[in-house]
């Protein structure tokens, strides 16, 4: 009977498993394989070789795009955080149980446009003419047009932070609703006020779906190739507009592919430090 249960167990999780290693493992394979290879033109050399990675280590421009674009992940991923916990605390503490769900079904409502659709109203409204600088110039704070919101590094964090709000919302949601109501109750029976007890009691409890919020956020920003192209500028350029240059407009794919591998790296280290001090923090808790 058991092998007969570990059969169909096998027979359920294989179409998914399949599809799985079809489209996300053998694509990832070609890709860490590619960027051991060399192109010149339309002429591609399957020696491998680590010429790709010598010349991502040896040209700055590499490193610094990688770098802006993990300062840009991090600022996004604090910017939504922030912006986000006091939304998630109210619709958790503050909304009858009756209503959040509406409340997380109007918190979903920027899904039902596309993301493309989003960004481009993003420069409706941060643009030379848009509804800021209109609005700012018409009441009297400023003379001529802001510049520094558009087309620039400040632009690509704020389309990105409001894309991926509900993205930040949704998990710190889930985490302060686990919180046992008992216990921020007893903290205040015993002489704890409001702030304190929030301070010592519900945001340690919430560290999970904060680290959760914060994972969710930077993983797919950091590889954003939309809203850095459309709004970025010249100085506004990430790692992924490189990776797109690189196989498109240079014709040098094993380049593009061995920077696409490093920038999967980078994150991977950087998402199991901030994985391992969870656990820690939670170790540490208990």
């Amino acid at each position: 009977m058991t092998s007969s249960e570990s059969g169909r167990g096998l027979l359920m999780v294989s179409p998914p498993l399949v599809y799985a290693l079809l489209l996300l493992a053998v694509p990832l394979g070609a890709i860490v394989l590619f960027s051991f290879w060399t192109q010149d033109f339309m002429t591609v050399d399957t020696t491998l070789t680590l010429n790709n990675y010598r010349e991502l280590a040896e040209k700055p421009i590499y490193g610094a795009l990688l770098g802006r674009s993990v300062y840009v992940s991090a600022c996004v991923t604090v910017v939504t955080v922030i912006a986000a916990y006091p939304v998630a605390y109210f619709v958790s503490f503050h909304v009858r149980p009756a209503r959040k769900s509406l409340w997380l079904f109007l918190i979903t409502i920027p899904f039902w446009t596309s993301y493309l659709i989003r960004v481009f109203l993003w420069k409706v409204i941060l643009g030379y003419n848009g509804v800021v600088n209109s609005g700012l110039i018409n009441a009297g704070l400023i003379e001529e047009p802001l510049t520094f919101i558009l087309y620039n590094v400040n632009a690509v964090i704020i389309a990105l932070a409001h894309a991926f709000a509900p993205f930040a919302i949704l998990p710190i949601f889930v985490a302060l609703e686990k919180i046992d109501r008992s216990l921020l109750e007893a903290s205040q029976d015993l002489g704890e006020s409001k702030l304190m007890t929030f301070l010592r009691v519900t945001l340690p409890l919430s560290v999970p779906g904060v680290v959760a919020a914060v994972l969710i956020v930077f993983i797919p920003t950091i590889g954003d190739y939309v809203t850095p192209e459309l709004m970025g500028g010249a100085g506004g350029k990430l790692v992924a507009n490189m990776i797109q240059t690189q196989f498109l407009a240079l014709n040098n794919a094993p380049l593009g592919a061995a920077l696409a591998v490093v920038a999967m790296l980078s994150v991977t280290a950087i998402s199991l430090v901030l994985i391992l001090l969870n656990r820690r923090w939670l170790r540490g808790r208990t």
